[in-house]
């Protein structure tokens, strides 16, 4: 078996040390002795002992925290099937072992099934990624088995969770796109975010500006040269500490508007605060302050002119 510990050759004291997965054996570079020659295969082994040995599977369908009991629960048939059955009595049986299996899950599982369908629909709605929407769900079953979602709304934690699960992946999600797809009130989401965070102890770095100028720019209809200008404004803006302490929608709107003005794109400051969810006045105001911390008015005057 491979020792990881072992970064040195125990004859010359090299460093240099080859695995041979193929042949099982651990080979020093340097002085070439065989530190170890019976390694275990961790590979797949692909092997079948059918008739037919056509079929490669090894495991059955996958696992997802998007399914209640993870993809691991059996359901007594579907209603497809009833209409196979022919007596009245094996119909009255298949109907009470189905009543029966759904009355043996916990209140936790119950509490899932409904949550987890709510997640999904918000997960549509948001156009999410699967990755995010399985983070997000293993985020509500840890809340759950906690017991954090008592006294709260089922909502609302799915919703902070969803959240918590945009931030961790970085895929940029407003409180107010979030708020819109769930129902929820974003002052709630937001405070039902940082709760489940902090209990859970999940560590979140704060947002990325930047990961939101391509959503908006493809929102405006701006070029991938205005894309690249505001990237580039607002890694001016992180240097010297412009970005800190200030909404990250707003900053990288401001920044976009700025490339847009650059690179003779006009865009009206109305419809990018539509677009980035945010007012008038806080375009107004972050463009001023690139305008001025970042010394671009020269070139804004250049644009105008053209």
């Amino acid at each position: 078996m491979i020792r990881k510990s072992l970064k040195e050759c125990p004859e010359c004291g090299s460093p240099n040390i080859f695995r041979d997965q193929e042949k099982g054996e651990t080979i020093c570079r340097a002085c070439g002795l065989v530190i170890e020659d019976r390694m275990v295969d961790f590979s797949q082994e692909w092997r079948e002992f059918d008739d037919d040995g056509a079929s490669k599977r090894r495991t059955g369908a996958p696992t997802s925290e998007t399914s209640f009991d993870k993809g691991l629960g059996t359901e007594v048939g579907s209603a497809a099937d009833f209409h196979k059955l022919g007596s009245d009595r094996e119909r009255d049986r298949f109907f009470r072992l189905r009543k029966w299996n759904i009355r043996i899950s916990t209140a936790i599982e119950r509490n899932l099934k409904v949550a987890l369908a709510e997640l999904k629909r918000v997960s549509s709605f948001l156009k999410l990624p699967k990755s995010v929407e399985e983070e997000a769900a293993r985020i509500y079953r840890l809340a759950v088995q906690k017991g954090l979602v008592r006294g709260r709304s089922m909502e609302s934690v799915v919703a902070g969770a969803l959240y918590a699960a945009c931030r961790r992946h970085e895929v940029p999600r407003t409180l107010d796109e979030m708020g819109e797809a769930s129902g929820i009130e974003k002052k709630e989401i937001g405070r039902t975010y940082r709760f489940v965070t902090r209990e859970l102890e999940i560590s979140i770095k704060p947002s990325n500006p930047a990961d939101y100028i391509p959503r908006f720019a493809s929102a405006l209809k701006l070029s991938a040269e205005t894309q690249s200008k505001s990237v580039e404004i607002l890694e001016h803006a992180r240097d010297i500490e412009l970005t800190s302490g200030r909404g990250p929608t707003g900053i990288a709107a401001a920044a976009l508007y700025v490339a847009s003005l650059i690179h003779g794109e006009k865009r009206t400051q109305r419809e990018v605060a539509d677009v980035a969810g945010v007012t008038e006045v806080t375009i107004r105001n972050r463009y001023k302050e690139l305008i001025k911390k970042l010394k671009l008015s020269k070139d804004v005057e250049k644009s105008k002119k053209k």
